[in-house]
């Protein structure tokens, strides 16, 4: 009898998993605003991180994602700039997709000259200057 009232019940089932972990930790004010600062340092460094990245070949633009979606779990702006990050990105790609074999080949050129310049200038900011050493070689 106490089975078959549980399961007419209108309160929702508790839920499992790291939504269910968090949700115990907000079920206190100390916890809900521990919770939401500790979630937006992390966070922020991570799209921080992911900004520093973006002009260098690597996982930028992934770092950034990853943030805002660290970011979503307690702030509701950070959902909505990623939607509208996801969103774009989508609409990007099937734009790409439709585009003929010239278009993309000069999307790829132009991705690549901008990563090669992107490293020379960076090696070069180290004191490598990729350009003289090949020079060395070649003559």
């Amino acid at each position: 009898m106490k089975h078959d009232a549980g399961d007419r019940s209108e309160i929702p089932e508790r839920r499992t998993g790291i939504h269910g972990w968090l949700d115990g930790i907000r079920s206190t004010r100390t916890g809900a605003l521990t919770l939401k600062i500790v979630i937006g340092v992390i966070g922020t460094l991570m799209v921080v991180a992911g900004l520093i990245m973006v002009p260098f070949p690597g996982p930028g633009w992934a770092v950034v994602f990853a943030g805002l979606a660290v970011l979503a779990l307690e702030f509701h702006w950070a959902r909505k700039v990623l939607d509208f990050g996801k969103s774009t990105l989508h609409a990007w790609m099937e734009w790409y997709k439709r585009q003929g074999w010239l278009v993309r080949a000069v999307v790829l050129v132009v991705t690549v000259a901008a990563a090669a310049v992107i490293v020379y200038v960076g090696l070069r900011t180290l004191g490598f200057d990729v350009i003289a050493m090949a020079r060395q070689y070649l003559v």
